[in-house]
């Protein structure tokens, strides 16, 4: 288990990582494995991408031509965005500057996550999303990368 100092509050999310495991908690918990994630925390600013599949997605071949159902297969599980967080206690709270997803980026529209780290292991918890309280949370588990 990584301990924080009171000099070194970010400690725990430096660098970069890659997620390796997401549940959705609730009565049935649905787990799956992403193929493609990256995160990166450095200062107070992060940035991640993900492809919330476990497969991957088809390829357009001409996107101005695609269909709305082509553009959603490809498009619907990939989430981007970056901005800031801060750290308070045990729980991390990320305001997006940029997203895929405007009302991610809309004023005061956060997301918060309880946080433990072991290791090179960084687990999250969501407690809130840009819509409110997480009805359902979602544990992430990462892997530092470098």
């Amino acid at each position: 288990v990584v301990r924080l100092t009171a000099d070194a509050p970010r400690a725990a999310f430096e660098g970069v990582w890659r997620t390796v495991d997401v549940v959705v908690q609730g009565p049935t918990p649905q787990p799956y494995k992403p193929g493609a994630t990256l995160a990166i925390f450095h200062g107070k600013h992060y940035s991640r991408v993900e492809v919330h599949a476990e497969g991957s997605r088809p390829e357009l071949s001409d996107p101005a031509a695609a269909s709305a159902d082509e553009l959603r297969a490809v498009w619907g599980p990939f989430i981007g965005e970056a901005g800031t967080f801060e750290l308070s206690g045990n729980r991390v709270t990320m305001q997006a500057t940029v997203a895929k997803n405007p009302a991610a980026m809309a004023n005061g529209a956060t997301s918060a996550y309880t946080y433990q780290r072991n290791g090179d292991t960084l687990t999250l918890t969501q407690v809130r999303t840009h819509l409110g309280p997480s009805p359902v949370p979602v544990t992430i588990k990462l892997v530092r990368v470098e």
